[in-house]
């Protein structure tokens, strides 16, 4: 049973949508359910000079779950400094929708994996230091990719090619 505030975010998602030249852009997928999230955002600075997410967007092929967290951590990351915003987990994505069934779950870790594939991007495209934790979830999630890649190898790519297609 999803709550009131997974299903709001589900039926007005906020932050919908492909945003034309990224600062930094995350893609996620989870090969198992089938969900596949882009995360774009535009860095800038605020008052103190620090980087913040200053805008950002998603598009997401999957589940209620995997919407609502996407559009769920893209409130929770706009305005942040990057540094919050990497720190985003999946227990404060769930908590902050009202909970998600054991079985979602893994949705609040593809939201939240997405938005620091955006913020590695960013500060790799821009040759910035990347924190050491960020760079261990860089890896993690390369590696998983790698083998979802390696089992999939005739399948991948395909979503690639709509993806292209629907610019």
């Amino acid at each position: 049973m999803y709550t009131p505030k997974v299903l709001k975010h589900f039926r007005n998602p906020r932050n919908f949508g492909k945003m034309k030249n990224p600062d930094g852009t995350g893609k996620v997928g989870n090969i198992v359910c089938g969900d596949v999230m882009w995360l774009y955002i535009k860095v800038g600075k605020n008052k103190k000079g620090a980087e913040i997410v200053k805008d950002i967007k998603f598009e997401t092929f999957g589940c209620v779950a995997a919407i609502a967290t996407s559009s769920n951590v893209t409130d929770l990351a706009k305005g942040q400094t990057l540094k919050k915003a990497m720190n985003i987990g999946r227990e404060q994505v769930a908590k902050t929708l009202g909970g998600l069934p054991p079985v979602k779950m893994h949705c609040s870790v593809l939201a939240v994996d997405a938005l620091a594939e955006a913020i590695h991007d960013y500060l790799s495209k821009n040759k910035k230091p990347i924190p050491a934790d960020l760079l261990k979830r860089h890896k993690r999630i390369l590696k998983e990719k790698k083998i979802v890649e390696e089992k999939y190898k005739d399948w991948i790519g395909a979503e690639e090619v709509v993806q292209k297609k629907g610019k």
